[in-house]
């Protein structure tokens, strides 16, 4: 039985070697993630060309994804760290003001202190420090420290529940953009959307640049969650990033609203990546703990299209057991059935709807297949949307960006192959495909959904056809 959960890693030190690349696609790696935040230009279009040429050597269609850094809010540089004990009293200063307490640090956003009051919380470093702001001032903000640790240079931090006015992208996410298109980046992410205006303001930049790369949004905070209908109805892909998310929430509310978003992904058809710290232990370990295991088994019984990994694969000891890992759980429990979310699609228009019948076909026939051609993955899109219990769903379609944007759907293997304007020339090229690659044997019924036009087949149609 094919996997049918994609995998999503993140490259770095521990992972940028071209033999260790061309292993993790050898143990299922779909896409790999850059993370902008760290990764210099040349250091990224290197590992883009090193992704390509694995994955070429392989005849796979392994994806890149460029993950910009988005308006985060960092704290300043400091010659040595502070140990903060509770009580403590922190300075949060615009760059360029003097320090008017001992324990002061400078922001790179000076309009926080414009959209916080006193009262509200404040979060350092993914929570190690929590604080209260006691006093605002025109170009400062005195916080009560709530927890002891460390205060180090250049921190992120949160501010749960605070409509902060960020600008959509910055100029660092402007000049990554423009190296994201220039590299032919597959998946653009962009980082703390808050609403659909940020979805089109970074589609819109892309377009201007040229670039043809899909849009992936991060939810990360709880105006996203707010605004979550219309993200979803405008992006490409929705990721649930849950190491800022779980800090802007009460984490005991986390996996309620990993749910809530994954299904209502299903419900309005845009894909769904499930990240951040799937498997945090094995950063240093070689195996995962139980609860690692169980939250993985989560994401995939509620069958999100990929499950993303971190720290765990870019800088971890153990990044090949990782994928490893995550490989067997969801093997695992796609044998054992899912939450079945795709039952809820809403059906919108009739392309949607010749999905959902063909579909319907292919689940009533004992060992069926499922072939969509697609020229622009649209279509294959829909067919997996809707969860089909096959265990074979194959998208062909001429061109080979479309196949790597494929890589993220679940369930979805892609072809590249070009059309012929007979459609019988066409359905036989990919039956003798799929035969060799022993995907198909004699007898077996493929059930053929189209969205394209030729001679002798019209767009959203249904073909029921023999290997």
């Amino acid at each position: 039985m094919a996997r049918k959960s994609k995998i999503t890693i993140t490259l770095g030190p521990a992972t940028e070697t071209p033999e260790m690349i061309g292993a993790l696609i050898d143990g299922g790696v779909n896409v790999f993630r850059l993370n902008m935040s760290h990764a210099p230009h040349e250091w990224a279009a290197k590992m883009t060309k090193q992704v390509r040429a694995e994955s070429e050597k392989r005849n796979s269609h392994t994806a890149v994804l460029f993950d910009l850094t988005g308006p985060s809010i960092r704290t300043g540089d400091v010659e040595t760290p502070y140990e903060l004990k509770m009580g403590d009293k922190v300075e949060f200063r615009a760059e360029g003001s003097d320090a008017s307490i001992p324990i002061s640090t400078t922001v790179n956003y000076p309009g926080m202190m414009n959209d916080v009051t006193a009262g509200n919380v404040l979060v350092v470093d993914n929570g190690a420090l929590l604080m209260h702001i006691d006093r605002v001032d025109d170009d400062r903000i005195i916080c009560d420290v709530r927890t002891p640790g460390k205060l180090g240079s250049r921190r992120h931090i949160n501010l749960p529940g605070v409509r902060l006015n960020l600008p959509a992208l910055t100029p660092k996410d402007h000049k990554d953009l423009a190296l994201a298109v220039e590299c032919g980046a597959d998946f653009i992410a962009g980082s703390f959307v808050r609403d659909a205006a940020h979805v089109r303001e970074l589609r819109e930049a892309m377009e201007a640049l040229e670039g043809d790369a899909q849009i992936v949004s991060k939810i990360e905070d709880q105006e996203a969650v707010r605004n979550i209908d219309s993200i979803i109805k405008t992006t490409d892909v929705i990721m649930v990033a849950r190491g800022d998310l779980g800090i802007e929430v009460d984490f005991e509310d986390l996996p309620i609203l990993q749910r809530r978003i994954v299904k209502r992904c299903h419900e309005l058809g845009t894909r769904v990546i499930v990240a951040t710290q799937l498997l945090e232990s094995m950063i240093s370990n070689p195996t995962p703990t139980r609860a690692e295991v169980t939250d993985v088994m989560n994401a995939a019984y509620e069958e999100a299209d990929s499950l993303m990994l971190s720290g765990e694969t870019s800088v971890g000891l153990y990044p090949e057991r990782c994928v490893e890992a995550l490989v067997r759980i969801t093997s695992r429990i796609e044998r054992s059935g899912g939450h079945g979310f795709g039952q809820n699609v809403i059906l919108r228009d009739e392309r949607q709807k010749t999905a959902r019948a063909a579909v319907t076909l292919a689940d009533s026939l004992p060992d069926a297949r499922l072939v969509i051609l697609t020229r622009r993955g649209v279509l294959a899109n829909h067919v997996a949307m809707m969860r089909p219990r096959t265990n074979g769903i194959y998208a062909v379609t001429p061109t080979g960006k479309v196949c790597r944007q494929l890589s993220l759907t679940r369930g979805i293997r892609a072809f590249k192959m070009a059309f012929s304007s007979n459609i019988e020339e066409t359905v036989e090229r990919a039956t003798e495909e799929l035969r060799s690659l022993d995907l198909v044997r004699p007898g077996t019924p493929i059930v053929i959904v189209s969205d394209i036009l030729s001679d002798h087949f019209a767009a959203n149609s249904i073909l029921l056809h023999h290997a």
